[in-house]
């Protein structure tokens, strides 16, 4: 014959579990809804900043077109009314398909030079920055006769 005390032990048990498995079912509905709405507010939120991203390149090409010296981008001015822009001369470079260093003996410097002007470590002298703006407008075929002549020298 089973002990009354372990009846009422295992009685009370399954009426404890029972109890506690009507409540916590609410708590997992009430976690899971949180959590997809926590889910959702973060979507917004990233979506939201890309907007505010997006709003604040606008305006700063807005701007830059406006008054270039207000930009925040590094556009540096000399005397001579030249800009230099580190990304502008990269892109330049890129487009006429030259190397770094032939790209340096165009405008009268160092392979190396090149790239410390294009990482924005240093900036070209007057001079280079007067070779660097006679190549922006030719094209390749101009540059690679340049090239051509200046290495048959």
């Amino acid at each position: 014959m089973p002990n009354l005390a372990t009846v009422f032990k295992a009685e009370i048990t399954r009426l404890a579990r029972k109890e506690l498995r009507g409540n916590s079912e609410g708590l997992k509905k009430a976690v899971a809804a949180q959590r997809s709405e926590i889910a959702e507010l973060k979507r917004r939120i990233k979506d939201l900043e890309s907007s505010v991203k997006r709003l604040a390149r606008g305006a700063q090409a807005s701007q830059g077109r406006a008054s270039p010296a207000s930009s925040s981008e590094s556009i540096e001015s000399d005397a001579s009314g030249l800009r230099f822009r580190a990304k502008g001369m990269a892109a330049n470079r890129k487009r006429l398909g030259l190397s770094a260093a032939d790209f340096g003996l165009l405008v009268g410097a160092t392979g190396q030079s090149v790239y410390a002007w294009e990482g924005g470590k240093t900036k070209p002298n007057p001079q280079s920055l007067a070779a660097i703006a006679a190549l922006r407008g030719i094209g390749k075929r101009e540059v690679e006769a340049k090239l051509a002549s200046l290495k048959g020298q």
